[in-house]
């Protein structure tokens, strides 16, 4: 049965059916339906909610939470993500699977409460220190809040990582109709067998979790492990949507709310005559690189369509290593790349 819901409830609605069973929040617009529809839920499942008293809060009674075993979350809203990296970074050297919900509103500083694309290049090249990554999902519909929320709990405890779902404001609070599944517990049996959970030591050894390594080359030996883990999410969870590229001459490269318009510029594109195309990376990290790359043929050109000032732009020009142009078209501060402007910049590179 379809549900008529906003984004951020549908984030919610998905988290639970995957089995979330702490949630830690903090409040920040535009995503403070998220923790005050999970301050309702989780306690009407007899989960637990609780409000920190700051974003740092929050993150390390994730780690928490997740070193005890259980499916644990948290969301913020751009500023708050920045508190939590520390956090992040203790969760990816630990090895604790997390789920970090990015809702990005627009920046530098407090900014303003409108949807931005501008938190990029802090989710995927790290944010916090030190040389770990995490799968950053990039839902643009509210049925993909929903389905990426679920996803993202598999995947944290597939790889024993964090996983951040990165969105905006736009994405979290419109309203579409979604296919919400029955909770389904089978993932998380899948992954059931945590031998690494503290969960109290009662005739066994104690187990160890930890970030601080001080013995000589223990923390290289470390890194090296993480590194091998990282290699396997990049060959084996890349995810991308393809449209009209077969014959494409402009391929716009697009993710969130921005890629729903340049869906509808290519489409208006095609009606005209022009032959468009668009690639848009579901992953984030790990980037659909070779297939940008195969797509960066002779006589191509490329646009990519960000709501920042450029940073998505840099890995699409990294993945086509010169073989075609690769032109940019941004708006910063919260303003939204619009089809007009899009087909516009198409039809300006197709003359």
């Amino acid at each position: 049965m379809k549900q008529l819901v906003k984004g951020n409830i549908a984030l919610c609605e998905g988290a639970i059916a995957a089995g979330c069973k702490a949630y830690f929040g903090y409040p920040i617009t535009p995503q403070n339906e998220v923790p005050a529809h999970m301050s309702k839920r989780m306690v009407e499942l007899g989960r637990v909610f609780l409000q920190a008293e700051s974003e740092l809060a929050a993150v390390n009674m994730v780690l928490g939470a997740s070193a005890a075993g259980y499916r644990a979350m948290t969301s913020s809203s751009s500023p708050g993500i920045s508190l939590k990296q520390e956090g992040i970074s203790y969760l990816a050297g630990m090895e604790l699977p997390a789920v970090i919900a990015n809702i990005q509103r627009g920046g530098p500083g407090l900014g303003n409460i409108a949807g931005s694309q501008a938190d990029y290049f802090q989710a995927v090249k790290g944010g916090g220190h030190g040389d770990y990554r995490m799968i950053v999902l990039a839902p643009y519909s509210v049925q993909e809040m929903y389905d990426h929320a679920y996803l993202a709990f598999e995947l944290a405890d597939k790889y024993r990582n964090p996983v951040m779902l990165l969105t905006d404001g736009v994405v979290g609070q419109m309203m579409e109709p979604i296919e919400a599944r029955a909770g389904n517990l089978d993932a998380e049996k899948k992954y059931f067998n945590k031998d690494w959970v503290l969960d109290g030591c009662a005739g066994r050894k104690p187990r160890l979790l930890r970030s601080l390594l001080m013995a000589e080359g223990d923390l290289e030996k470390h890194n090296r492990e993480l590194e091998k883990k990282y290699k396997s999410m990049s060959s084996d969870e890349v995810r991308f949507e393809s449209l009209e590229t077969d014959d494409a001459e402009i391929v716009v490269v697009a993710y969130g709310i921005s890629a729903r318009v340049a869906k509808t510029a290519v489409k208006k594109a095609r009606q005209e005559g022009i032959k468009a195309g668009l690639i848009r990376p579901v992953t984030l990290w790990p980037f659909p690189s070779k297939t940008i790359n195969e797509n960066a043929r002779s006589g191509r050109k490329f646009l990519v369509a960000e709501m920042n000032l450029g940073q998505m732009v840099e890995d699409v020009k990294l993945a086509v290593s010169g073989r075609c142009p690769v032109e940019f078209l941004g708006r910063p501060g919260g303003g939204l790349v619009n089809e007009q402007e899009i087909f516009e910049n198409i039809q300006a590179m197709k003359g």
